[in-house]
């Protein structure tokens, strides 16, 4: 059995959930020495389920395309991250609109090209700036600002964007779908389906039952 492990993890810049998993999941990698984190970009459609909106600086709606149910969902889900956020000293302010997270998520792709250093730093700085309401996402100048902060050279990045780096987007879009991811974070350990930072206790488990198993049979 193989004792370095993949744990691919689908992540989107835009989610709250995903963010709050972010750190976590550099936690796990360190616990278990030799396992690789194979992050992939997962870019939801959310007025899809949850329609969408626009508030001003004053948090009043300006714009609007959502029922009250999706209100209450929506209005839930980010008073619970931002108790979390809380307890762990992190800043998560929601969004003032639904944004299109493509061009930061293939940014993840680019910056991945740079080694694990680069990226890791374009990650953080992306997620952070973002929740902080200092980060437009679906800006390319920002995004490739972003990329050079990280260490990566992004006088390729117009292009990457506009070709082969949207083709690997859409194509990893399709295949995950085809998978069953519907949100994120979504990890997928082995060919199994683990959504939301609440199951990396059991992604844990699994990793050092694996693990105890390949040194045994070493």
């Amino acid at each position: 059995m193989n004792m370095n492990p993949t744990l691919t993890i689908y992540s989107d810049y835009k989610s709250p959930y995903a963010f709050l998993a972010k750190d976590l999941n550099y936690a796990l990698a360190e616990e278990f020495r030799g396992l690789q984190l194979e992050w992939l970009p997962h870019t939801l459609d959310i007025p899809s389920y949850l329609g969408s909106a626009r508030v001003d600086d004053a948090g009043n709606v300006i714009e609007e395309n959502r029922d009250a149910h999706q209100w209450r969902k929506v209005r839930y889900a980010y008073m619970d991250c931002r108790r979390y956020a809380r307890l762990r000293g992190l800043t998560l302010l929601a969004p003032r609109k639904i944004w299109d997270s493509s061009i930061a998520n293939i940014g993840m792709l680019y910056a991945k090209e740079y080694g694990p250093d680069v990226f890791r730093h374009y990650h953080d700085i992306t997620f952070e700036r973002f929740f902080r309401r200092a980060l437009d996402i679906d800006s390319e100048g920002v995004v490739a600002d972003v990329l050079r902060e990280a260490g990566a050279d992004p006088t390729g990045f117009p292009d990457f964007l506009r070709g082969p780096g949207r083709e690997r987007h859409d194509r990893i879009r399709d295949e995950s779908l085809k998978l069953g991811v519907f949100g994120v974070p979504t990890y997928v350990l082995d060919g199994e389906i683990f959504w939301g930072r609440e199951h990396l206790d059991l992604i844990r488990l699994r990793l050092g039952t694996r693990m105890a198993r390949a040194g045994a049979g070493s």
